[in-house]
C-alpha cells in the first residue's frame, strides 16, 4: 500500500507542476485513476472479501473519462490551434 500512495503522490505532483499541455494533464489524471483502480483491486484481497464490483465500475468510469477527455482535447486543438493550456482563455467563448 505505501507504493500505491507514493505512485498517487508522484502523479499528483506531475499534474500540479507540469500543466503545460492538455494531453499531459489528461495522462496524469489517467495515472491517478489507474492507481485508485489498483488500490481498489488489492483491497478485497487484504480483507479476504469477494467484492469485485467497485474496481470494475471504477474502471468503466475511467474509460469513459479518458474518451471524453480526448474528445475535448481534439475539440480545443481544432478551435484554438494547440493544446497549450496557457493560451486557452476559458472565459471567452
Amino acid at each position: 500500500m505505501p507504493l500505491l500512495i507514493l505512485m498517487f503522490t508522484v502523479v499528483l505532483m506531475g499534474l500540479s507542476f507540469h500543466r503545460m499541455h492538455l494531453l499531459s494533464a489528461l495522462l496524469c489524471l489517467e495515472g491517478m485513476m489507474l492507481t485508485i483502480f489498483m488500490a481498489l483491486s488489492l483491497w478485497p484481497i487484504q480483507l479476504n472479501s469477494t467484492t469485485l464490483m467497485a474496481p470494475l465500475i471504477m474502471l468503466t468510469m475511467s474509460a469513459c473519462e479518458a474518451g471524453l477527455g480526448l474528445a475535448l482535447m481534439i475539440a480545443t486543438a481544432r478551435s484554438h490551434g494547440s493544446d497549450n493550456l496557457k493560451t486557452l482563455n476559458l472565459l471567452q467563448c
